[in-house]
């Protein structure tokens, strides 16, 4: 059976690149490169990989949670755009919280960039 790999970050169109967290040059063509980079990486794996883009707001959770009772993923990675800026620290909580509540069977890795993301999800699966 085909593995199921849900890649959770953020919306580049809502991401705030005035942060310091992120690095010099960021942009939303640049994430967007990365999380098509990843996805493609993933299924060339074999997986059925998927994206949910989140708002850094209040929609995040129920957007996660919706997309989580939808399916059933063997792994949820959650993307260091959400993780590394501090003042993301909430949101990233949350994230975390609504996949184990939600999807406590699933196993939850983390990237350090999109090139990464296949390794994170393979430490799991």
């Amino acid at each position: 059976m085909m593995k199921r790999v849900l890649l959770v970050g953020l919306d580049p169109a809502k991401v705030d690149f005035s942060d310091p967290a992120f690095p010099p040059g960021m942009t939303a063509e640049k994430i967007r490169a990365g999380i098509k980079f990843a996805l493609e990486e993933m299924a060339g794996r074999g997986w059925l990989p998927e994206d949910c883009l989140v708002s850094p707001d209040e929609t995040a959770v129920p957007m996660l949670e919706r997309r989580l009772r939808e399916n059933s993923y063997d792994c949820v990675v959650i993307g260091a755009g959400v993780r590394v800026p501090p003042r993301r620290l909430a949101l990233f909580e949350a994230l975390l919280n609504a996949t184990h509540r939600t999807a406590p069977q699933t196993a939850i890795a983390f990237n350090t960039r999109p090139e990464d993301t296949g390794a994170a999800a393979a430490r799991w699966l």
